[in-house]
């Protein structure tokens, strides 16, 4: 039996959620796994895995700002980034003197990794993308990542591989060699899971990400959903609020939904509409919806591009949270020019082939 430091990123809950797959592999192969995270992170994979011991593990402030101007704040920040992932190895260093460990997967924690012990690194965001006027810092960007990525024995991608069917397009595509010959490319990783039930939900509505922009997508939906012909769930990604309300008799609003009851509601609705985090991308993928309605969160590069990149493949429609009129919108994303995304192997296949093809060696 191995024993796996597993640690992912806090910066919103889809770091932790991917890793649930990997985790449960680990566990049904009689593997010891220890989960080193902070927050929500921890929180999370706490009440997933009870019988897996947990460490509190701080990682990085998050640079997100009260504005569409992102990107400048972030450029800002990247000092403090540096001596957070330094402080990050020293914490690490503590950790390993405790525990003896046979394999460390580091979920975007960039710290994460050790010399003398094999270390794998899980990334979607091989390339970044930033503005044109920004090119000299996604070079840097580019040449960082290669870096680091020389750390760790292999970098997990779940993606297709580069082409027609990434879904992550160019983000995913590596952009050094070091990165290049030790990316492995999982296919999607998600703990949501397609059921065989009926679609008698016309539309889910879910709003995510960091506050306030949280906030202010919440406003403009609630305000629009009754424009809307059909039944329809708002989740308001807000745990802390727990009183429900019932918009209309055909909208009901929750605060927040269990992992279960979100995951009976995916596959229930017919149409979704959420940020283009990619967490909510693979969960759309899984499920083999063909019908999605992508808010990108103002000033995150990522999400804006990931929902450009769909409008112009044709797969999904997408709008800017500050033109979305969604009556309008729901109409275009029906559209029969909207293919959906391509057909995908399921996460099922993808961790067992991981498992398989790069895990299992360092635990032998």
């Amino acid at each position: 039996m191995a024993h796996i430091l597993v640690s992912p990123l806090n910066w919103g809950l889809g770091h932790a959620t991917r890793d649930i797959p990997i985790i449960k592999k680990l566990l049904d192969q009689h593997h010891d796994v220890t989960i080193a995270a902070c927050g929500n992170a921890l929180t999370v994979l706490e009440k997933e895995f009870p019988e897996c011991s947990s460490i509190t593990f701080p990682d990085y402030p998050i640079p997100y700002s009260a504005s569409r101007f992102f990107l400048p704040k972030f450029v800002a920040f990247f000092p403090l980034m540096l001596k957070a992932i330094s402080d990050e190895r020293k914490n690490l260093d503590a950790i390993l003197a405790k525990n003896k460990y046979d394999l460390i997967i580091s979920d975007n924690r960039l710290g994460v990794y050790s010399s003398k012990i094999p270390s794998v690194f899980v990334t979607h965001q091989l390339h970044y993308h930033l503005p044109m006027f920004f090119w000299p810092v996604e070079l840097l960007a580019v040449a960082l990542n290669g870096y680091l990525h020389g750390k760790y024995r292999h970098i997990i991608v779940p993606d297709n591989p580069p082409g027609p069917t990434a879904l992550a397009g160019k983000l995913s595509r590596p952009g050094t060699d070091e990165t290049k010959k030790r990316a492995y490319f999982s296919g999607i990783l998600t703990s949501t899971h397609r059921q065989d039930i009926r679609q008698d939900l016309d539309y889910l509505v879910m709003i995510s990400g960091p506050e306030p922009q949280r906030t202010r997508l919440e406003e403009i939906l609630v305000k629009q959903i009754h424009e809307l012909e059909g039944t329809s769930v708002i989740l308001l990604g807000s745990p802390r609020n727990d009183d429900n309300q019932i918009q209309s008799k055909n909208c009901q609003v929750m605060a927040y939904a269990p992992t279960q009851e979100k995951e009976y509601l995916m596959n229930r609705a017919k149409c979704i509409i959420c940020r283009s985090g990619y967490t909510s991308i693979m969960e759309i993928a899984e499920l083999g919806k063909q019908h999605a309605l992508f808010i990108p969160t103002p000033g995150q590069t990522e999400q804006e591009y990931l929902s450009g990149y769909y409008e112009r493949r044709g797969w999904f429609h997408s709008q800017s949270q500050y033109r979305l009129n969604l009556p309008e919108d729901i109409r275009l994303a029906h559209h029969p020019r909207y293919t959906g995304f391509p057909v995908v192997q399921r996460t099922r296949e993808n961790v067992d082939r991981l498992y398989e093809h790069v895990l299992a060696q360092y635990l032998a």
